[in-house]
């Protein structure tokens, strides 16, 4: 029995498990859509804009664990790609790109719209190769198929229209083999047993724990538990180990709240557990450092490196807690999460008091607002800037939530496409873009595929107006902010227009309900909420070079004529500070 290649293709596709393709269709990639429109069991979504296409197969793969698929026609079309797979590789997400080619003759004679996408998405993948013969197809497609699932991460198949057109000899025998559970790192027991003498010796333990130590929650707290070790975490493991932590002291980093510097400065050892945290300059290069990873690129290529441990975060715990002696001594601990509960209350707690009546509205009180009102387990994905530092400090994770973002890659526009995508995965639950104005703004048109699907996600626009975080950048580097300010939009109305129950919420005072009723409506719903464009976010650590950097951008705003923007600035981030 024959076959064409597309077709060949879609069914393996759907061996895999894969039930969507996200894409917009166009020329060389008709053989691959009309395969999947007639194959039971898989179905074509229909985006706006490719980069949309991928950051939405990101948001379902990052939901399942399961193999998520995007499509982009030959040149322009699979270009648009990139920037959504660049971050779900970086995410290390089970994505497979089809990005379709010119016709095979044409290849590398100029042709029209001729790119070479196998070479183009080869530092975007963990695999890029194209078909150039029906024979081909079996073993390139399963590999591909298994590379996306066990690396984890991208993989791009190119496809030339006249190949995916091509007959392929089926002869019935199984198209896709059985994938294979994940394997157990286990860690060297030298290894573990080094850094149990180090915890046991040491009088001052930090853990600082990371996405890499999902599924372990419970493990790392019986350690935490007995070295008497505070517990902060980096953005991506706030999800992963800050609810139920008896020991929690924060964040650090550019988003940071909380004891969290203080508890790794002040430490005499500092454990890194399943994070490949970026920020040097917010890990102590004089405490002794351990680092538990299960990849070995990722040890000490950060930061100082003492004791390195080769292995998944679950398997060295169940190796090194026997090993640990329960510490006599809880001083420092206590000392942290006492600190780090008063900067909650004092500092970040301040925004968010006696606020209900202060307009603009605080993206603060905004960001408590919809965190009491969400369900208990709904999926927020989050735009990058300042919706990164709301959702850091002010959503509430409780083992049952999900918090998704481009925390990695940094691609402003995320949010909304990662919650097609978290949507598509599961319809029954909530799903909350938390949307900047300036990334909305950029994949405006994905609001055409909320209403096209009934899909129920709850886009929540910060509204400031402003690229908040490039002006606090600019501030911090001695810069008064410029370009960073918009021209007014109201989105209800954009919403409404395609018949998206939308509401603009212009008075605190109406915020909550607002937010409550917008949250429970069926299909998708906007909710603008205009905020304070002066709002900025202050890191943990501020260092003399930040000061000058404040100090000398408001004196240029001053010399410039702009006076009362200073104050406005002044009044939205000093009001709320602590006074002794």
């Amino acid at each position: 029995m024959a076959a064409s290649v597309a077709e060949y293709l879609v069914h393996q596709l759907v061996a895999a498990g894969v039930s969507r393709i996200y894409g917009i269709v166009g020329d060389s990639l008709n053989p691959v859509v009309d395969a999947v429109r007639r194959t039971d069991g898989i179905t074509w979504v229909n985006v706006r804009h490719e980069e949309a296409a991928a950051f939405a197969a990101a948001g379902e793969a990052e939901m399942t664990g399961s193999l998520a698929v995007c499509a982009g026609s030959c040149g322009p079309g699979n270009l648009h790609l990139i920037n959504g797979l660049y971050d779900a590789n970086r995410s290390r997400l089970p994505v497979l790109a089809i990005a379709s080619h010119i016709p095979s003759a044409e290849i590398g004679t100029q042709f029209f719209q001729e790119t070479h996408p196998d070479r183009l998405f080869t530092e975007a993948s963990v695999y890029s190769e194209m078909i150039g013969t029906a024979a081909q197809v079996p073993r390139v497609t399963r590999t591909a198929i298994q590379h996306a699932l066990t690396a984890p991460g991208v993989a791009v198949l190119t496809l030339p229209g006249d190949v995916a057109d091509q007959e392929i000899d089926d002869d019935g025998a199984p198209i896709l083999i059985p994938g294979a559970c994940p394997a157990r790192v286990v860690p060297n027991a030298e290894d573990v047993a080094a850094l149990a003498e180090a915890i046991n010796d040491a009088k001052k333990v930090t853990l600082f724990v990371g996405a890499g130590a999902r599924g372990a929650h419970d493990v790392v707290l019986e350690l935490a538990d007995l070295a008497a070790a505070p517990v902060g975490h980096s953005l991506r493991g706030k999800e992963v180990i800050q609810y139920d932590n008896p020991f929690d002291v924060g964040m650090s980093g550019l988003l940071g709240y909380g004891a969290c510097q203080d508890a790794m400065e002040g430490a005499d050892l500092l454990v890194l557990v399943g994070t490949d945290f970026p920020y040097t300059a917010f890990l102590p290069s004089d405490v002794r450092t351990a680092q538990i990873d299960i990849d070995a690129s990722h040890l000490g290529r950060r930061t100082r490196l003492d004791l390195p441990v080769h292995g998944d975060v679950g398997e060295t715990m169940r190796l090194l807690i026997p090993q640990i002696r329960r510490k006599r001594s809880r001083k420092f601990l206590d000392s942290m999460v006492k600190k780090h509960g008063g900067l909650m209350t004092k500092v970040v707690g301040a925004y968010t008091k006696n606020v209900e009546k202060t307009k603009p509205i605080h993206p603060e009180f905004a960001a408590v607002v919809l965190d009491e009102a969400a369900a208990e387990d709904a999926v927020f994905t989050v735009d990058t800037g300042m919706n990164n530092v709301w959702a850091a400090r002010y959503l509430t994770p409780n083992g049952r939530r999900r918090v998704i973002g481009s925390f990695l890659h940094g691609s402003m526009a995320n949010a909304l496409p990662q919650a097609i995508g978290a949507a598509f995965a599961d319809r029954d639950r909530q799903v909350v873009a938390m949307s900047g104005d300036g990334g909305l703004s950029m994949l405006l048109g994905e609001l055409i595929t909320l209403r096209h699907y009934d899909l129920p996600v709850k886009v929540v626009v910060f509204n400031n107006s402003s690229l908040g975080m490039i002006k606090l950048e600019m501030l911090v580097e001695g810069l008064p902010s410029h370009a960073t300010d918009s021209p007014a939009v109201d989105y209800r109305q954009v919403a409404l227009a395609l018949d998206i129950p939308a509401v603009q919420v212009e008075d605190p005072k109406d915020l909550r309900k607002a937010m409550t009723d917008g949250l429970r409506r069926p299909g998708p719903a906007l909710i603008e909420v205009l905020t304070d464009g002066n709002a900025l976010s202050i890191p943990p650590s501020i260092t003399s070079g930040q000061i000058r950097g404040f100090a000398t951008a408001m004196t240029k705003q001053v010399l410039g004529g702009g006076m009362g923007e200073v104050m406005a600035m002044a009044r939205s981030n000093l009001r709320n500070i602590p006074r002794p």
